[in-house]
């Protein structure tokens, strides 16, 4: 039911902003906005800092110059994680050579998703580990992001795996804005979002580089 609602939400919020729009090609910004004296301030997810799959500390400071497709899941998950992959995976190699792009999946199961285990799990998908980081750190911390995120992850003893989450996978500008979102579990929704991924490379750079 949490995931539903966020993704209601989340919808929600991108067809208003959308409908404000100008022209068909410039994404949303999604999330509420804050107001200072007036001003207007797009929302922002808050900065973070966890340790990769090759046990190096990064953060979001080191994804300034990238804009990057976020996804939150766990090595063991019975059940949509797979899925959600196939898609990130399929994203992966559309900009496998486009330095500008990056990819970030946070694991909400650090007690048994160590450096080691991500590690594992990046060389059997086969996937450039500077391309594709796979994060881990303090278990509230990561759901605590994930909600920033509009994601649901929380412990769930009854669920699948004992992790309740959702399978969006989000895509992120270079300030740290959410631009658009694709159902990770839905394959139809992923040339769309590789759509928006290129129409914001275009925009944050202003070329036409694909």
């Amino acid at each position: 039911m949490k995931a539903i609602t966020k993704l209601l939400v989340l919808f929600t919020i991108t067809i208003s902003i959308a409908a404000c729009k100008d022209t068909e090609t410039e994404l949303p910004y999604l999330g509420n906005p804050t107001f200072v004296n007036g001003k207007e301030s797009k929302y922002q997810v808050p900065a973070w800092k966890f340790l990769n799959q090759d046990s190096i500390t990064v953060s979001s400071a080191d994804l300034s110059d990238n804009v990057y497709v976020v996804d939150f899941f766990f090595t063991s998950c019975p059940s949509i994680c797979p899925k959600v992959k196939r898609e990130m995976f399929k994203i992966y190699d559309e900009f496998k050579n486009d330095n500008r792009v990056k990819l970030v999946s946070f694991t909400i199961d650090p007690k048994h998703d160590t450096p080691i285990r991500l590690k594992k799990y990046s060389q059997k998908l086969g996937v450039n580990n500077d391309k594709w980081w796979f994060l881990t750190g303090d278990s509230d911390e990561t759901f605590a992001l994930a909600d920033d995120y509009f994601i649901t992850a929380y412990a769930d003893p009854e669920a699948p795996g004992g992790f309740d989450h959702s399978g969006q996978i989000l895509l992120i500008d270079k300030s740290s804005h959410i631009r658009s979102y694709s159902l990770g579990t839905d394959p139809e929704s992923t040339p769309k979002f590789i759509k928006d991924i290129k129409n914001l490379l275009h925009t944050e750079w202003n070329d036409t580089k694909e």
